[in-house]
Order: C-alpha cells, then structure tokens, then sequence
C-alpha cells in the first residue's frame, strides 16, 4: 500500500513539473499569448499601411491631381507662368 501511495505522488509531482515548468506550461504558455499579440497589432498596422498604398496608387492611376501633387512636394515642381516664393526664416538663412 505504501508503494502505490509513494508511486501516486511521484506521479503527481512529475505532472505539476511538467504543468509549472515544462514545455507548455503556464509562463510558455503567457509567452506565447504576448507573442500572438504583438504580431496581431504588427499585422493591424501593415493592413492599415497597405489600405493607405492602395488608395495612394488608385488614386495616382484615377487622376493627374495626385501625379501634381507630388511633382510639386517631392521634385519641387511648379507650373509654366507661375511664380515660386520661397519665405526662410532666420534660423534658417544662417
């Protein structure tokens, strides 16, 4: 009888092992709902960015606003008998 008691409590002690410190246990387990969680928010961002992209190039192909836009503020474009003014500051003309 007090080897089967001793044999029950082994085999008690392995499993709480195994359920506090083993391969699935509780901090594996915290570990891996943080994981999924910071790859949800990562994936949240991208699909946002994508939509962004999408409407960027929908845009860019729909009309030639866009395509004016961006020849004005990226390549510092301007249109024939227009005037460019450009104001500095005087932090800025030093």
């Amino acid at each position: 009888m007090k080897w089967i008691a001793i044999a029950l409590v082994v085999m008690l002690a392995a499993l709480q092992y195994r359920i506090w410190f083993g391969k699935s246990s509780f901090q594996q387990r915290k570990l891996q709902q943080t994981k999924i969680t910071q790859i949800k928010m990562e994936n949240l961002e991208l699909s946002n960015r994508n939509q962004k992209l999408l409407a960027e190039i929908k845009d860019l192909r729909k009309g030639t606003d866009a395509v004016e836009e961006r020849a004005r503020y990226q390549l510092g474009m301007i249109k024939e008998n227009e005037t460019f003014f450009r104001i500095l500051n005087k932090e800025e003309s030093r």
